[in-house]
């Protein structure tokens, strides 16, 4: 029947189809391993017991988490985006890349920071207590360990995903709108309310889409606060219990939710395409504040910059010096920490390199292969490493030996795969597509092409890609503490272990040294923003 057959270009089976199909398996494992566990595996007393008490407060906490976040980031991040976009102020061109630095900081690491700034024996409390000579309990002081602290914490680190789309829709819509607004008599307020913010509401959700699924993948935070949520329960049904059913079915529920998440940001995305009215950019005019409006305009980037980065930074930079006698050697650690992460980034380097060069063909494994990579990446690293030990299960392999390092690379290489691809394809994309029609008018097999043409040019955005693969292996949190050798810390292990004991100064070094790695490909994205030209995506 004509009516149900595909596109002869998508049922065509090119050469590099094979390599991408096996990496997309690869990659996918893992997920359908949890969703056969918890479909076909029974759930035994702890998922009863899990169900009955234990349910309701992980939904809520994760639930009632992202709706705070959610708020907290739209609260700020859209207002900074358009005051960074649309006003001149003292301060913007370093405000402009400043706000993208808090991304350098797992979440885990903020909490350790903020708990401590904000707990009964930190400085502020303290300075409280010596200014009015109060006693602990005759005041009332926000608290860190609640719903509304793991909000703050996460979002305070996580805004500039949505600073960033939100700025983003802001420089690519049509300038003429907000003129013709602007000759109606519409004031700034209402120009911004009534056009631009509509017209960039697609890019600011996906953002914010990709926000929360960090905020629903976190652990650490989560844990060190003292919150319930979906992934805390995971982790804990698998070390607490020892039941890998009653942490599958969790996993299920929260895989759902990531879906939904995933769908949401597709969605925007598609719309996002299609905001500009006119194919000619025209650049922004940048409106000049003076008087108390820019100083009230850098003062509200100033604050989000001090509350997402300076505060927490430096907090654990003022710890591991005010006690350095007492910190704990982190040698081992490093190394620990350098071997995992580097095998994983090795692993999914190499699948990125298939997937972008298998891409080229535009074929059907090349679209398995990236829509796998792309869902992963949503995909929070406790189920992916609770699929991991559902294979190993089945296996019969123990985490001993080289096998949990192996485990801990597939893992990294599942969900970070797609970091790593996509600086490649965009190497590709840019590039003249004539330099592969001359290979093939040259009769060069396709398998010449990719070794000779198409291989130098991804390789060309492979250091950006190798960069992002390094650093998110070495920030990954839950699948490390699930699947690493035993008596094998890494850095993110070592703190967690650290900050759990309270013992703030000798978790400080680990911290600072994983928001140390992180903040060079911050940097980077940082200057990649600051030249670009106008109109181009960073």
């Amino acid at each position: 029947m004509a009516g149900l057959s595909l596109p002869r270009r998508i049922l065509r089976v090119r050469p590099a189809d094979g390599p991408a199909m096996l990496a997309g398996a690869i990659i996918a494992v893992p997920v359908v391993s949890v969703l056969v566990a918890a479909l076909l595996m029974g759930g035994g007393e702890a998922w009863d017991h899990i169900r009955r008490t234990l349910m309701m407060p992980y939904l809520g906490g994760t639930l009632g988490t992202l709706a705070m976040a959610a708020g907290f980031m739209l609260v700020f991040a859209v207002p900074a985006a358009w005051l960074v976009t649309m006003y001149d102020y003292p301060g913007r061109p370093v405000f402009e890349w400043l706000l993208i630095l808090p991304l350098a900081a797992p979440g885990y690491v903020l909490a350790y920071a903020w708990g401590d700034l904000m707990g009964v024996g930190g400085p502020l409390q303290s300075a409280l207590r010596e200014m009015t000579g109060w006693a602990a309990r005759d005041y009332w002081f926000p608290s860190m360990r609640s719903m509304p602290g793991l909000a703050f914490v996460l979002a305070s680190g996580l805004y500039p995903y949505v600073y960033l789309t939100a700025r983003a829709g802001f420089v690519s819509q049509s300038v003429c709108a907000l003129e013709a607004a602007r000759s109606l008599g519409a004031s700034p307020l209402r120009s911004f309310w009534n056009v631009a913010l509509p017209a960039a509401r697609p890019a600011i959700a996906a953002g914010l889409a990709l926000a929360m699924m960090e905020v629903a993948a976190d652990y650490g935070a989560a844990e060190y606060l003292g919150v319930p949520t979906l992934t805390f329960g995971i982790v804990r049904a698998w070390k607490s219990f020892g039941e890998p059913a009653a942490a599958a079915r969790l996993a299920m529920i929260l895989l759902v939710l990531v879906v939904g998440l995933v769908l949401a940001e597709r969605r925007s995305r598609g719309r996002a395409g299609s905001q500009q009215s006119s194919t000619r950019w025209r650049s922004v005019s940048r409106t000049r504040l003076r008087g108390p409006a820019a100083w009230s305009a850098a003062a509200f980037c100033l604050t989000g910059f001090t509350i997402g980065f300076i505060m927490p930074v430096g907090r654990l930079v003022w710890r591991a010096a005010e006690a350095h006698e007492t910190i704990a050697p982190v040698g081992e650690a490093l190394k620990n920490t350098l071997i995992l992460a580097g095998s994983g980034a090795v692993f999914a380097f190499v699948l990125a390199l298939v997937i972008a060069l298998a891409g080229r063909g535009k074929g059907p494994g090349a679209a398995f292969a990236r829509l796998t990579a792309s869902s992963a990446y949503a995909i929070p690293g406790a189920v992916l490493a609770l699929g991991a030990l559902v294979v190993l299960g089945g296996l019969g392999l123990t985490l001993t030996g080289i096998v949990p390092v192996v485990a801990l690379a597939w893992v990294y290489a599942s969900r970070f795969t797609a970091a790593g691809a996509e600086p490649m394809v965009a190497a590709l994309d840019r590039a003249p597509a004539s330099l592969g029609q001359a290979a093939e008018s040259l009769g060069a097999s396709a398998w010449r092409r990719a070794r000779e043409v198409d291989l130098p040019i991804a390789l060309s955005g492979a250091s950006a890609g190798a960069l992002i693969l390094f650093v998110e292996s070495l920030k990954e949190l839950p699948a490390t503490l699930m699947l690493r050798p035993f008596s094998w810390d890494t850095l993110a292990v070592r703190a967690n272990a650290y900050a759990a004991d309270e013992r703030l100064a000798a978790a400080a070094v680990p911290s600072l040294m994983i928001t140390l790695a992180g903040l060079v490909p911050v940097i980077l994205l940082s200057w990649r923003l600051s030249h670009a030209r106008p109109g181009e995506q960073a």
